[in-house]
């Protein structure tokens, strides 16, 4: 389960984190490392900040159960399928 947003303000540092200022920002390098793709960092900073959380929490989840190599991969592809599966609204 993803740590608190309490949790990650205590852990975090405004010395070596100086240039994370936002919740969000942490979060999106939380996933970074938890899915072991720092590389693509930037990308999972806009999703902590577009996505709605609980999509990102049951992607993560998904990857987190899986054992495979590429977990990056497998999250997008997870995340796109649950986004699918929301019906959206007709105008």
């Amino acid at each position: 389960m993803a740590d608190k947003v309490s949790d990650i303000l205590k852990k975090f540092n405004p010395v070596t984190d100086k240039y994370v200022s936002r919740e969000f920002q942490s979060y999106g390098l939380y996933l970074a490392e938890e899915l072991n793709d720092y590389k693509h960092r930037a990308l999972y900073i806009k999703l902590a900040k577009t996505v709605n959380r609980a999509l990102l929490e049951k992607a993560l989840s998904y990857v987190k159960d899986a054992n495979v190599d590429r977990k990056g991969a497998l999250f997008m592809w997870k995340l796109k399928q649950l986004k699918d599966s929301i019906p959206h609204e007709k105008k």
